[in-house]
């Protein structure tokens, strides 16, 4: 029976694809699979992420045509952020001209890292998945942009530290109990040796999402200075309700960057007033490529979006974001093969070769929208920094300037866990970069 039910999931995600495949595998488009999730817990970040994803692409495609010249096709599969479902997903998809895969998950990340040098295409898992990719040199097809979870860790503790200091501080780190969660905790054991703080951790279920209160009684107990919330979905409305409930100050509760969306605290609402996270791209619709948006693709009734007033939240605009550095990266593989039509190994060039300058930035109408970033083959995470956002009782506001990563501490790190990963694989494919 299971392998009955396991044979029907993948043969209705195959179904599912195979229903808009002509246009996917036209020669003169560029095939995108979205591994979206638009059904389970994790819904509420997953909907405007791919809503956020698909309609700055076809923003180009009404406006300008595609990018040089070639439209873009974006086709979803659901995978309700599973990492079976997404193998599936993959499987189903990859062999029509895939170009690149952004999973929207790094337990699927995890499960593709080994399997994109071997089908040559690249991994994009911006501000997610295996911190080690950013190793170009060890990982030639695996990508960060526009930073790691690792790095992303030691920008809120240079926070917490401008905010009176931490050595001799208590930290707290809730985190859901999935590989996203566990990812950073190596780096976090090494900074609290380092940097004279200790770590209390409380791991999260999944099925214990809605249901912290045992943690939280731990948290009153133990009374950390500060707290650092890993969490995503139904998660982040409840721990921070949990939070209010013991009067723990919320300006010192800090959600990373998937810990910080709308979706979450709208329904918390003024009880979350005060609560910190981390964010790399911007807030709000009154970009120009924003409005464009909403002109060429959601006001004509081409988007999944339920309301334009969605438009500009924390999380589509990260959909926007991982959508910009695709359709950058495709530009620069054009550019650098002189061909229209380039293939995923040309992406995986572009990928190291774009430019996205403060020119460039203002140029597609996200002047502001984040930090620049110049690709390389070396660096494949960018080290961008991060700012601090803070919930208002209604809405996100940004208090803070950028905040650059420990690299000095962190490049290391990763170069070391790099190392580790490929070296009971004999048959890894590295590279050497200038």
């Amino acid at each position: 029976m299971k392998k009955l039910l396991a044979i029907g999931t993948a043969a209705a995600c195959l179904g599912a694809v195979l229903a808009t495949s002509a246009p996917a595998v036209a020669e003169d488009t560029f095939y995108i699979p979205s591994l979206s999730y638009r059904t389970g817990p994790f819904a509420g970040g997953g909907i405007p992420n791919a809503n956020g994803f698909a309609d700055y692409f076809n923003m180009l495609n009404e406006r300008d045509g595609g990018i040089g010249g070639v439209k873009v096709v974006v086709e979803e599969c659901e995978t309700g952020y599973n990492s079976k479902k997404g193998v599936e997903c993959y499987e189903a998809t990859k062999g029509k001209g895939a170009l690149v895969y952004n999973p929207l998950s790094t337990g699927i990340t995890l499960q593709l890292v080994p399997k994109a040098p071997v089908d040559k295409i690249p991994v994009f898992s911006s501000g997610y998945g295996l911190s080690a990719t950013a190793v170009g040199e060890k990982f030639p097809w695996g990508f960060n942009y526009p930073s790691t979870y690792w790095s992303q860790l030691t920008s809120i503790l240079k926070y917490i530290d401008s905010k009176g200091g931490l050595k001799g501080k208590k930290i707290g780190y809730l985190y859901l109990d999935v590989g996203y969660g566990k990812e950073p905790i190596p780096l976090l054991d090494v900074l609290s040796k380092k940097l004279g703080f200790s770590v209390t951790k409380y791991p999260v279920g999944v099925k214990e999402m809605q249901a912290q209160s045992s943690h939280w009684l731990k948290v009153r107990k133990d009374r950390p200075d500060w707290i650092i919330n890993w969490g995503w979905g139904a998660m982040n409305s409840t721990a921070v309700k949990e939070a209010a409930k013991i009067r723990f100050p919320l300006d010192r509760f800090i959600g990373n960057w998937w810990s910080g969306t709308h979706a979450d605290l709208r329904t918390v609402g003024a009880t979350g007033k005060g609560y910190m996270a981390a964010n790399f791209s911007g807030i709000g619709a009154s970009y120009p490529a924003l409005q464009d948006v909403l002109k060429y693709v959601v006001n004509k009734g081409k988007s999944q979006v339920k309301s334009k007033d969605l438009v500009g939240d924390v999380i589509y605009n990260r959909g926007v974001f991982q959508a910009v550095i695709i359709a950058e990266a495709i530009r620069s593989a054009q550019k650098t093969t002189g061909k229209k039509v380039i293939n995923a190994e040309d992406l995986r060039g572009g990928f190291e070769t774009f430019d996205l300058s403060e020119a460039r930035l203002k140029e597609i109408g996200l002047e502001g929208f984040t930090q620049p970033i110049k690709a390389s083959c070396k660096d494949h995470e960018g080290g961008g920094g991060i700012y601090m956002q803070q919930w208002d009782g209604k809405d996100w506001k940004r208090v803070s300037d950028m905040i650059s990563p420990m690299t000095d501490i962190v490049r290391p790190m990763l170069e070391k866990a790099a190392a580790k990963y490929i070296a009971d694989k004999p048959g890894w494919k590295t590279q050497t970069c200038k």
